[in-house]
């Protein structure tokens, strides 16, 4: 069952429900699958995106990636059963792929940030078997015969996990277009966790992370990057909440 929030559908799993679901999908079924991880910026980007709605609802998991997503589900009477942030998810996945001897792909960061982070979880886990990493150019996802070459590369190593970090909404629509045909399991939409594993970008404090400040941490250490995203998205995520909880909104 799924809890709507400003009609996102969002799954009531624990974080450690979410893993085991991800990992018995890898190991017993050859079926394509994706999971995706919105946060609350993604619920402001979607009201107004026929497709990337669709990506939504269609994912094998959505899972709350923003502690502000558990705020708003306990106001609106339907609470979640815990935060899955997606580089939690990310560094967990990779333990256990390291453990069951599954192949992980890295697509996605800024340059260099997919090596890096290959370095740096492969030091933690010495058996993690990486078998491919791409940054892929800007505007590739248009690009027939990168695109392809792309994706060649991907099928060609066969992994088992694919991660993806291209940001949303991309990172979602390039999975949800290229998913059946490259035939991975498991397909998983991670953000900028790739940076943050790696040590690129300063992630924020626990303390902070758990009373909901990620956003605020973010913002001072990127603050031309993302002011836009938190000082207007942030009130523009809490009026389509208080809307839906007095139901003026339309959820999906």
């Amino acid at each position: 069952m799924r809890v709507n929030i400003c009609g996102v559908g969002i799954d009531q799993y624990s974080f450690n429900q979410v893993v085991e679901i991800i990992i018995h999908h890898v190991l017993s079924s050859s079926q394509p699958e994706y999971v995706v991880t919105p946060n609350a910026h993604h619920v402001i980007m979607l009201q107004k995106d026929a497709e990337f709605q669709k990506i939504y609802r269609d994912a094998f998991l959505s899972v709350p990636d923003g502690v502000p997503l558990l705020w708003a589900a306990k106001f609106l009477d339907t609470p979640l059963s815990d935060r899955v942030n997606g580089t939690d998810l990310f560094e967990n996945l990779c333990a256990i792929a390291a453990e069951k001897d599954l192949k992980v792909f890295f697509l996605g960061g800024r340059p260099g940030a997919a090596e890096k982070v290959k370095e740096t979880l492969q030091a933690r886990h010495p058996a993690l078997k990486v078998v491919g990493t791409c940054c892929p150019p800007y505007g590739f996802e248009s690009q027939p015969d990168e695109l392809e070459q792309i994706n060649s590369k991907i099928r060609a190593a066969a992994p088992h996990i694919l991660f993806v970090g291209l940001g949303a909404p991309k990172q979602e629509k390039w999975t949800y277009a290229n998913y059946q045909e490259l035939g991975v399991p498991i397909s998983v939409s991670i953000g900028v966790s790739f940076e943050l594993v790696a040590d690129m970008v300063k992630r924020a404090p626990v303390l902070m992370q758990k009373m909901g400040l990620e956003w605020l941490f973010r913002l001072l250490v990127e603050p031309r990057r993302l002011w836009q995203r938190y000082i207007i998205g942030n009130p523009h995520f809490i009026w389509l909440v208080l809307k839906q909880r007095v139901g003026l909104h339309k959820v999906n």
